[in-house]
């Protein structure tokens, strides 16, 4: 099996793109954060000291998936036209959906994927005084594509 990180030698290296065509691409990710029933009506009342704690998740998720190629380090600088984060509450955790959208020769799931852990781990942080037991999960890829432009 290639691996299109590593060169002849062994070595990681930053994939070669320059001679693929710029497409548009989507990816939709989503993760989960659980916590106890009364942490959720918390965030749902607005009760949380630290502020409006899935406003804030939203802004962080979507500042970190436009940060993505600086934190994950052989990952493309790409032309991002595009990123969204939903949270919602359920009993007993916050569903967390990250979509991004751009024009570019390389894909986008990395952002999506960068998006909602950001976005959790903003949750985790605004809510540690009030919940030592979250946890975060399932953080995965739900879909990409690609279209020709």
């Amino acid at each position: 099996m290639d691996f299109s990180h590593f060169d002849s030698k062994g070595n990681a290296v930053m994939v070669n793109i320059s001679q693929k065509p710029v497409i548009k691409r989507t990816a939709k990710a989503t993760g989960k954060i659980r916590m106890h029933p009364d942490t959720i009506r918390k965030i749902r009342d607005k009760l949380i000291k630290k502020g409006d704690v899935l406003t804030v998740a939203k802004i962080a998720g979507i500042t970190g998936g436009k940060r993505t190629s600086d934190l994950i380090p052989l990952c493309h600088n790409i032309s991002i036209d595009q990123i969204t984060v939903e949270c919602s509450l359920h009993k007993d955790y916050i569903e967390i959906t990250g979509c991004s959208i751009c024009t570019d020769k390389t894909g986008i799931e990395m952002e999506a994927l960068t998006s909602v852990s950001i976005a959790a781990l903003t949750i985790y942080d605004m809510c540690k005084a009030a919940d030592k037991k979250m946890e975060i999960t399932g953080i995965r890829l739900l879909e990409k594509t690609k279209e020709h432009i």
